[in-house]
This record gives C-alpha cells, sequence and structure tokens, in this order.
C-alpha cells in the first residue's frame, strides 16, 4: 500500500538521450529518512539446529551475518552505479529463528537524515547478511535458498511514508 504519492512517470537515472546518470540532488531538503528490508534462508531443521547451538565450524553464522549486513550498507554506493554515498546514521540487522521455514529471517533498518533515501542500504545489510549466513553453513547445507528480499517500509522525503502490501 502506497501512502505517500510517487512519480512513476519516468525512470530518473536515465537521460534525455537514454544515458544513466547520478540524481541530482542537491536542491533537495534535508529530511529524516529511513527504510527497513527483509530476506530470509530457507535451510535443513538440522542445519537451523547447528547454527542456533553455536555449532558451525565457520563461528558464530549469526552475528557475523550481522556484522556484515551493517558493514555492507555503509558500502552500497561502492556496489550499486548510481547510488549516492550516505551518511548512514543507524544500521540495524535483527537475525531471527523460525522453526516454520525452517531457517533464518534478516530485519534490516537503514537510517540518515540527508537528502536522498535509504531503500538500496536496507536492501544491500539483507542480501549481505543471507549471503553471509548461506557461506558459513553451506559446508552442511549446500541446498539453502535465499528469498523474501523486499523493501517492508520506507518514511521521509518528497515521497512521504510508504509500506509494504502483506504478502498472503
Amino acid at each position: 500500500m502506497t501512502t505517500g504519492g510517487e512519480d512513476t512517470a519516468r525512470l530518473t537515472h536515465l537521460a534525455e538521450d537514454g544515458s544513466a546518470s547520478m540524481v541530482d540532488v542537491g536542491d533537495k531538503a534535508d529530511t529524516r529518512r529511513e527504510a527497513t528490508a527483509e530476506g530470509h534462508v530457507r535451510m535443513k531443521p538440522d542445519t537451523l539446529a547447528l547454527i542456533l547451538a553455536g555449532d558451525m565450524k565457520k563461528g558464530d553464522v549469526i552475528g557475523a551475518a550481522r556484522i556484515a549486513g551493517i558493514m555492507a550498507a555503509k558500502q552500497t554506493a561502492n556496489l550499486i552505479p548510481l547510488c549516492h554515498p550516505l551518511a548512514l546514521t543507524k544500521v540495524e540487522v535483527d537475525i531471527t529463528a523460525d522453526e516454520t521455514l525452517p531457517g533464518l529471517r534478516v530485519r534490516a533498518l537503514a537510517r540518515l537524515t540527508g537528502k536522498t533515501g535509504v531503500e538500496m542500504e536496507a536492501l544491500t545489510a539483507a542480501s549481505i547478511a543471507c549471503l553471509t549466513i548461506y557461506d558459513m553453513a553451506k559446508a552442511v547445507d549446500r541446498g539453502m535458498e535465499i528469498s523474501g528480499i523486499r523493501v517492508l517500509a520506507k518514511s521521509g522525503g518528497k515521497s512521504g511514508d510508504w509500506t509494504a502490501a502483506t504478502l498472503d
């Protein structure tokens, strides 16, 4: 559901001639902006049990994934072309076990006061946290599946607040 206006009439990173360009945000007002993204890693129940028990050969999977997600959010502009480098004021990565998957659910929050949104930073944090979980557990479960990467909500800026529709 959209709770703020969105200009979807044109792609903002394309110039009149079709070439790529970085959007000029210099005239935009600084506002508090926040985005939350999620993803999950589905795995065998035994793999989840090993992770939760702290018995993985590579160490603390959840702790390493949390740190990797935070570090990744801070590197987003180096990874995604035309993405503005941002002075993030808060990045948080929460990872919880979900026996019904079975697996781990990742939720990432990125926040700043600035001229452009932080959706890409939240998505990058969630994605890299999921990839780190896979990397650290692949020795025991190569069939893990990463999915559900999406923005849950964003706030701030000219387009206002937005919340994703519930997936059933």
